[in-house]
Order: structure tokens, then sequence, then C-alpha cells
């Protein structure tokens, strides 16, 4: 089973396209930063880990407009 659950996840964004959107800016963060908010992920991936942040609410997310 994956690790997180992708329903939860997309329940917790809203939608799908947001969850990609947050996943995507935080995998690219990582990728140049390598700072990671989680101890030990499960993940080896950017993505992966973007998405366990998320999971882990560790990411403060805003949408503009709202």
């Amino acid at each position: 089973m994956r690790f997180p659950p992708i329903d939860e996840l997309e329940q917790k964004a809203g939608n799908k396209y947001l969850l990609v959107m947050i996943a995507a800016k935080r995998a690219r963060e990582i990728a140049s930063l390598k700072n990671v908010q989680i101890e030990n992920p499960r993940s080896p991936r950017e993505v992966g880990i973007a998405l366990e942040e998320f999971y882990a609410d560790k990411l403060e997310v805003t949408v503009n407009g709202e």
C-alpha cells in the first residue's frame, strides 16, 4: 500500500490539481535546498517526501484569491 494514501491526500488538499501543485513546488524546493521537514521519510524521492510532509501537516499552503 502506498504511503501516504492518495485519497486522504486529495481530501486534505481539496482537489487533485492543488495536490499536484503543492507536491511539485515542494519537491523542487527539496531538490535544490536539500532540506526535509520530517525525520526518516519513507520515500527516497523528492515528490514522495513532499507528499509525506503535506500529510504530516509540515507545509503551510495558501491559495491566492481565497
